[in-house]
């Protein structure tokens, strides 16, 4: 018997039939108090050997209708390996295609990262004595906001700052600064050691909690899109950059590194504060070198695509890297990444991944080096 579920950590799907194997009609459920829509995430079982035709019925109603252009699914039998599997948009449905070879097959928008692997992730970085973790607040829901420090608590040092999705579906983010960590906390890597001399690092590898747990695209428990609230968070409506920012207040800003996934572009780039009311050009100039630095660095990084100077307009204080950019007055960048395969260096298979994501973030120390030996 067919089986589609999604009743687990990060799960999205409304199932409106599934009394057929070649027509298997599905929802995506909005943001809770939101209209934003687009991450899915669900399993199917009873399906082995049999093409199943899964139609997203309301994919054209989703955020980002631009996403779905060359889009493909990942699949996964074990949750660990996620490959691409036969995906179309037409006549406003979301159209996957897939015979599973086993009888339990997950499908989802990006290789998943649950809240367990979170708590793993951050319980991991612990065993290193390089590595602090805090407990700064609690969510809406009740979930704690981890902050991890790497290095001592000095206002002297040059101290480094990393949030990962504030947009919870925007997965690849936290895979990135799992990347990060798994570098800047291995004793044996000379770069990492060298950094630490002089930086101290504090990374937020889960900005959005509630959001990841509930299935959300975009938003948290309230229907609040993070990135719009630095300017005036609230414990009652973002109660999560309320208590990044005031801990960044506390401890200081020299670089700011904000982490997420853009739905449309099929390429990873960094979005600067080009287009702020108050930027200087000294820092505008940083960060187009960073960007250079990391381009050398790393090839599935590219320099020619990205969003246009005053694309947020009115709204642009309210984003996390142009709200801590002009208060701090430092170098503070969007890294962004496809949720799509990176069409310079495509892969068959995998498109762009989990993997990939997680050594976008290891050679992300490269650029760092330069920056910090620049300044």
């Amino acid at each position: 018997m067919l089986k589609v579920s999604s009743q687990f950590d990060a799960g999205n799907i409304e199932v409106v039939s599934a009394s057929s194997v070649e027509d298997i009609q599905l929802k995506i459920r909005k943001d809770h108090q939101s209209d934003f829509f687009q991450w899915f995430y669900f399993r199917v079982q009873g399906g082995t050997g049999q093409s199943l035709r899964m139609r997203l019925l309301n994919a054209g109603e989703a955020a980002y209708l631009d996403g779905w252009d060359d889009y493909q699914a990942v699949a996964s039998y074990d949750r660990q390996e996620w490959f691409r599997v036969a995906t179309r948009y037409t006549n406003g449905e979301l159209v996957i295609e897939h015979t599973p070879e086993q009888g339990s097959v997950y499908y989802a928008y990006f290789a998943p990262y649950s809240f367990e692997q979170h708590l793993d992730l951050v319980a991991a970085a612990q065993q290193s004595e390089r590595c602090e973790v805090f407990d700064i607040g609690s969510t809406l829901d009740g979930r704690d906001i981890n902050l991890l420090r790497i290095g001592p608590d000095n206002k002297a040092r040059i101290n480094i700052w990393v949030t990962a999705r504030q947009h919870p579906g925007e997965t690849m983010a936290e895979w990135f600064v799992e990347g990060l960590l798994e570098r800047l906390l291995d004793e044996d890597d000379a770069l990492s050691g060298a950094l630490l001399e002089q930086c101290t690092f504090w990374v937020v590898p889960n900005m959005n909690p509630d959001g990841s747990v509930r299935g959300h695209l975009r938003t948290n428990a309230a229907g609040a899109n993070l990135n719009r609230e630095w300017c005036t968070p609230s414990l009652q409506r973002s109660p999560e950059v309320f208590y990044v920012r005031e801990q960044m207040l506390a401890k200081g800003v020299d670089l700011f590194l904000d982490i997420h996934g853009d739905e449309a572009l099929p390429c990873n780039f960094i979005a600067g504060q080009a287009g702020a009311p108050s930027v200087t050009d000294k820092i505008l100039t940083e960060e187009e070198q960073f960007k250079r630095d990391l381009r050398r660095v790393n090839p599935d990084f590219q320099l020619e695509r990205g969003y246009e100077p005053g694309k947020f307009g009115p709204e642009t204080l309210t984003v996390g890297s142009f709200w801590v950019g002009d208060y701090f007055k430092c170098p503070a960048m969007t890294l962004e990444m496809p949720f799509k395969d990176h069409d310079e260096r495509p892969d068959l298979v995998y498109g762009w991944s989990a993997e990939r994501s997680k050594k976008l973030g290891a050679s992300i120390l490269n650029p760092i080096k330069d920056w910090l030996s620049n300044r």
